[in-house]
This record gives structure tokens, C-alpha cells and sequence, in this order.
């Protein structure tokens, strides 16, 4: 029987330089060789599919009908509006200045009802001198009729302080 000792594996003795490195290193030749492997077919992929496009805007531009004799083609024609914005900032700039100068100049809102714009600063002090409108007050006939908000509650008092029968229950106490 063999002891349990000789079962375990060896450790290389280290003290050897013989031992202290793999002698099977990793081929080198196999890697490389996958390597141009690789890009051998993506350079054939890519002029392949150079090829097919070339080949299909082909087909696409025989497909494409021709003008009739006589008929002239607008090469850049504008399509109809509305139209994408070739420049976002300078149009917005544009309308930035245009909303300005309708806010800070005098001009007609609508000249046949005679209705004029002032500048938003003139419109400010106006409204400080002369003060903003109110609703008129109610008169005390309407107000009995009216429920009004209380300043503690949520919302307008919807039943009389004592509930709907306070006022029967009233006569009721004197009896």
C-alpha cells in the first residue's frame, strides 16, 4: 500500500533554478497567428461591405426616375414650412430681441379698437399710482343669503354655527 505521503503532490523546490519557472510558456506563434487572423477579416468585412453599398446607392440611383425633356430640377429647393432650425441660438436671440422691443417701445396693440402698448416700466408706475381694481362690497341684503369663508376654516361655511336644526332646537329650550 502506498503511504499518504506519496499521494500529496510535490512543490518544486524552489532552491533549483531548473524549477523556479514554467518551462511551457504560452504559444506565442498561435496567438499572432489569431491576431492577423483577425484583422485579415475585418479589413475584408469593411471592403465587402464597401462593396455592397457602392453597389446598392448604384441600384438606387438608375431606380431613380427622370425628369421629363423641357422640366428644370431645383437642386436646393427648400421644403415647405414649418422647417428644422439651422441655427438654434441666433434665432433664439432673434425672438429674445423682438419680445424686448415689444415690452420696452410704445406702439398699437390694435389701432382700430385704439388700443396702444406702453413699455412694461411706464405700465408699472402706472399701476402703483393708480392702484390695482377690487371687487365691489356686498350689500347686507345679499349678504345673509351668501355664505362666506370663515378665516379658520378650509373652505365657505356650509351650515349655520349649531347645525340645521339650531333654530328649532332655539324655541324648543325656552319651553
Amino acid at each position: 500500500m502506498a503511504d499518504k505521503k506519496d499521494l500529496q503532490p510535490r512543490l518544486p523546490d524552489l532552491t533549483d533554478p531548473d524549477q523556479r519557472h514554467e518551462k511551457q510558456d504560452v504559444n506565442i506563434w498561435a496567438i499572432g497567428k489569431v491576431g492577423i487572423g483577425l484583422i485579415l477579416t475585418t479589413i475584408i468585412s469593411l471592403f465587402l461591405v464597401l462593396g455592397v453599398f457602392r453597389y446598392l446607392e448604384q441600384q438606387d440611383v438608375a431606380s431613380q426616375p427622370k425628369p421629363p425633356a423641357g422640366v428644370e430640377v431645383q437642386q436646393n429647393k427648400l421644403p415647405p414650412q414649418p422647417r428644422l432650425l439651422v441655427d438654434e441660438p441666433q434665432d433664439l436671440q432673434e425672438v429674445r430681441t423682438s419680445e424686448d422691443q415689444t415690452l420696452d417701445t410704445y406702439g398699437w396693440a390694435d389701432q382700430q379698437h385704439s388700443h396702444v402698448r406702453i413699455p412694461i416700466d411706464k405700465a408699472i408706475d402706472q399701476l402703483v399710482q393708480r392702484g390695482l381694481p377690487s371687487r365691489p362690497g356686498l350689500d347686507q341684503g345679499a349678504a345673509g343669503t351668501v355664505s362666506i369663508p370663515t378665516d379658520s376654516s378650509l373652505g365657505p361655511k356650509m351650515q349655520q354655527p349649531g347645525g340645521p336644526l339650531a333654530g328649532q332646537l332655539e324655541g324648543n329650550q325656552g319651553k
